[in-house]
């Protein structure tokens, strides 16, 4: 099924009628949040039910904001990408995190602890280790 057929379809079946931009995402939150509580509890059927349900207020709430699913979807996937494009370098002494190929910043290592907390927030930042 085509996405933009998708929308339509959710949009014409949808069970509250609005305009405002601030409840749909309303909604949107709510079922979201209701996914969370399900799996806090672990009932896993229960998260999955409110996700699928969210998906649909995401597809209303994207419709009430005007946005258009398709280049909605072709921008995150440009967005991931650029983020893809971090790393951080751990050389002898010193981390050096870059970002496009941009160096952003960068101290000193002194103990192995240093070392540990540096990879800890590459992974936090999503940055690529490399080690020289």
């Amino acid at each position: 099924m085509d996405i933009k057929d998708a929308v339509e379809l959710i949009w014409n079946n949808r069970k509250y009628i609005t305009d405002d931009p601030k409840k749909t995402i309303s909604h949107l939150n709510e079922e979201v949040a209701e996914s969370m509580k399900a799996l806090m509890k672990g009932d896993n059927d229960k998260a999955r039910r409110e996700l699928e349900d969210a998906l649909s207020c995401l597809f209303i709430a994207l419709k009430v904001m005007d946005v258009d699913i398709e280049k909605a979807i072709q921008s995150q996937i440009q967005q991931m990408k650029k983020r893809n494009e971090k790393y951080m370098i751990i050389k002898k002494d010193k981390v050096e995190i870059f970002v496009n190929d941009i160096l952003k910043g960068g101290w000193s290592i002194w103990s192995e602890e240093d070392l540990k907390e540096a990879e800890k927030l590459a992974k936090e930042f999503g940055c690529e280790i490399i080690t020289e």
